[in-house]
Parts: structure tokens; C-alpha cells; sequence
């Protein structure tokens, strides 16, 4: 291999694997806390579609307007999170007061997945997780690869990050399902929230310093935030002191 395709390799391999661990973190994240069924069908319908928008506009994928796609997915990731922070943070605070295990406490049953029917949420978040990263891998193919004359090099690499990733995310599955789901919905919460943030701020056509890695400060900044107000429930002010605290 040649200095240019070991070049392109790497920089396509490393690029692709950061935007592979963002989609196998929402999918394994909605998997754990809302079922695995929900999760693999959109991230699969999210691949479909991703298929079909390579296969017809090729190397001219740079075209589709990707900033509208951030804007959407990461006000929907972004609603949601903050939704799920907020039971994660709740649930976590009256586990601890109560010394109960989560399973005990009702209030577990006000997001519990339809078993009539399909669960929409959870298929919406992983597709769209998965389409918005998997047009970011495609993107990064085409520009390493075609602007380097190296686009099946850049192809390789790509999909070497992408099945990399995945099978640590499968391994690592048993372990996080050991953890408590309180502790998870509040993880999977921040997760969404910290990528909703990036995503909607990316679509509105602003750089993040850093770039990516302001990924790593959103997240540092919403674990400070959510253990203060985890703090702040656990001393029991926050049901008393924010109007409508202890609605569903």
C-alpha cells in the first residue's frame, strides 16, 4: 500500500470510527432502556435508507443538505434526552431516599414501552441516529476517498471502523445490562441530550471549538448539571420548589 492509501486509511478509519461510536451509542442506549426490537428495526430501516441514498446519489451525497438533517435529528434527540435526564434524575433521587429497588416505585410504569403495539419512540431515535451518522461516514468516504483518488481504500477503512465498533458495543451489551435501569435511562439521557445539543447547534451552521471533541465538554457540563440536581432532589427541595415536579 502506498503512503497516500495508508494516509487515506487511517483518517478514513479514525473519522469514520468517531461517527460509529456516536450511532452505536444512541442504538445501544435506546436498545437497553427501551428494547432491542425497537433499536435494531430503525437502526436496520436507517441503514436501508442510507443504502438507497448511496446507491442513487453516489458521489454526489455532499449535496444533500446535512445541516437541516442536524437540526431535526438533534432537536428530537435533544427533547428526548431532557426527558429522560429528567426521570433518570428523579428515579435515582427517590431510590436513594427510600432505599426501594427501581422496579418497586409506579412511577417506573409512565414510559414503559406499548407491548400491544410498536414502539415508535424508540424506532424514530434509532433511526435517525443511525441515518444522520451513517450520511457522516459517507460523506467523510467521499471526501477522503475521492479528493485522493483512493475512494475504495477510503470505503474499506470506513467499514472496517463501523464493524470495529459495532462488535465492541455487542460485546460489551451483557455488562450493560447488569446496570440498574434508573442508572441507564439517566446515562442513555445524558447520551441524547450532550449529541441532541452538538447535532441542533451543528444544523443552525455553528462550529463547535474543537469540533468533535466538544462532544466530551457537553457531556462533562451535563453530569455536573444532573448530579446537582440529583443533590438537590435527594435533599428534597426540588418537588417542593419547581411547580409541577411531581406530574408524570
Amino acid at each position: 500500500m502506498s503512503s497516500a492509501a495508508l494516509a487515506v486509511a487511517v483518517t478514513t478509519f479514525l473519522a469514520s470510527a468517531v461517527e460509529a461510536i456516536e450511532m452505536v451509542a444512541i442504538v445501544a442506549g435506546v436498545g437497553v432502556t427501551r428494547g432491542w426490537r425497537a433499536s435494531i428495526a430503525g437502526a436496520a430501516g436507517g441503514l436501508v435508507v442510507l443504502a438507497v441514498l448511496v446507491a442513487v446519489f453516489g458521489l454526489a451525497l455532499t449535496a444533500i443538505p446535512i445541516g437541516i438533517l442536524r437540526l431535526v435529528v438533534g432537536a428530537l434527540l435533544l427533547i428526548v434526552g431532557l426527558n429522560w435526564l429528567r426521570k433518570g434524575i428523579r428515579r435515582l433521587a427517590a431510590q436513594g431516599l427510600s432505599g426501594s429497588r427501581l422496579g418497586d416505585s409506579a412511577e417506573t410504569e409512565e414510559d414503559e414501552v406499548p407491548r400491544d403495539g410498536r414502539d415508535w419512540t424508540g424506532f424514530v431515535l434509532a433511526f435517525k441516529g443511525v441515518l444522520l451518522e451513517g450520511l457522516e461516514v459517507a460523506f467523510i468516504v467521499v471526501t477522503f476517498g475521492s479528493t485522493s483518488n483512493q475512494l475504495g481504500v477510503a470505503v474499506i477503512a470506513a467499514i472496517a471502523a463501523l464493524v470495529l465498533v459495532a462488535a465492541f458495543g455487542l460485546a460489551i451489551q451483557p455488562l450493560v445490562r447488569r446496570i440498574p435501569r434508573s442508572a441507564l435511562q439517566l446515562a442513555v439521557g445524558l447520551l441524547l441530550t450532550t449529541f441532541g445539543t452538538f447535532w441542533a447547534v451543528e444544523g443552525v451552521g455553528v462550529d463547535w471549538p474543537g469540533s468533535d471533541a466538544a462532544i466530551l465538554g457537553l457531556l462533562g457540563l451535563y453530569v455536573v448539571v444532573a448530579a446537582g440536581y440529583l443533590t438537590v432532589e435527594r435533599a428534597g427541595w426540588h418537588p417542593r420548589t419547581v411547580p409541577g415536579a411531581t406530574s408524570g
